[in-house]
């Protein structure tokens, strides 16, 4: 009956120590399960979270995927946390930058009618036609005379001033100056500056060349835009046409 008890006895002490032990690795396999499902719903939340930023535009920011508001390009840069998000359909499309404001100022003046008076200009040079580079000259001055830069902004309107002011003296010596072709041409080197300090600051809506004749005004050399790139030289005419070379598109 004693060794019965102590066998009973040992039995009880074992059981009760697989059991405990049983309860214990549950807990601990529950507690990893808990761990597991709050880390990753943390991961899925910071995923969800997560901003992306315009690679060209990073004010521009939203979910991965997006389409910024500026470009149309992809958000695909990751933004560091804490960093203040933009509403990329909203708030930067409602309030353009100022960059954006001068792009649509520019674009509401147009430099077409400028340009094609003057490669009228030009291309009577080209063909040693004097009364043809007079009549583009006053062309070109009436047109500067008619243009409207109300549209432009501050800066923009005080630059152009600056160059139409200078560019409308030389058309106009151009344009009373039909029998004189060196006087004409001496002019136009200083209006082919201008143009191209016009095309600089308000730009074209035609393909355009800087061209150079390294030879005019006793090797000084001097610039003229084209429109094409064959080179037709306009201060010596037939005298020396193919004189010259391109040096940038505009």
């Amino acid at each position: 009956m004693k060794n019965y008890l102590i066998i009973t006895k040992k039995h009880y002490i074992m059981k009760t120590l697989f059991l405990t032990a049983i309860l214990a690795m549950t807990m601990v396999s529950c507690n990893n399960k808990a761990k597991e499902t709050e880390t990753n719903a943390t991961e899925g939340t910071e995923s969800t979270s997560q901003l992306f930023a315009c690679p060209m535009h990073p004010e521009v920011t939203g979910k991965k995927g997006e389409k910024c508001s500026k470009c149309g390009m992809e958000l695909t840069e990751p933004v560091a946390q804490g960093q203040p998000a933009h509403d990329s359909t909203h708030d930067d499309a409602a309030q353009p930058t100022a960059d954006e404001t001068a792009a649509n100022a520019t674009s509401a003046f147009s430099t077409d009618e400028i340009i094609a008076n003057y490669l009228k200009i030009k291309n009577a040079l080209t063909k040693d036609d004097a009364n043809g580079a007079a009549t583009a000259g006053k062309e070109l001055y009436k047109t500067f005379n008619s243009a409207d830069a109300s549209g432009l902004t501050a800066a923009q309107k005080k630059e152009y001033t600056d160059i139409a002011g200078d560019a409308k003296e030389h058309a106009e010596h151009i344009g009373d100056n039909a029998g004189k072709i060196a006087h004409q041409r001496e002019h136009f080197a200083i209006l082919s500056k201008d143009i191209n300090d016009l095309i600089k600051l308000l730009g074209s809506n035609k393909k355009l060349y800087q061209d150079h004749c390294p030879m005019y005004d006793d090797g000084k050399g001097a610039i003229w835009i084209s429109e094409t790139k064959e080179i037709k030289n306009p201060y010596y005419g037939s005298q020396m046409l193919t004189c010259g070379s391109v040096k940038k598109t505009l």
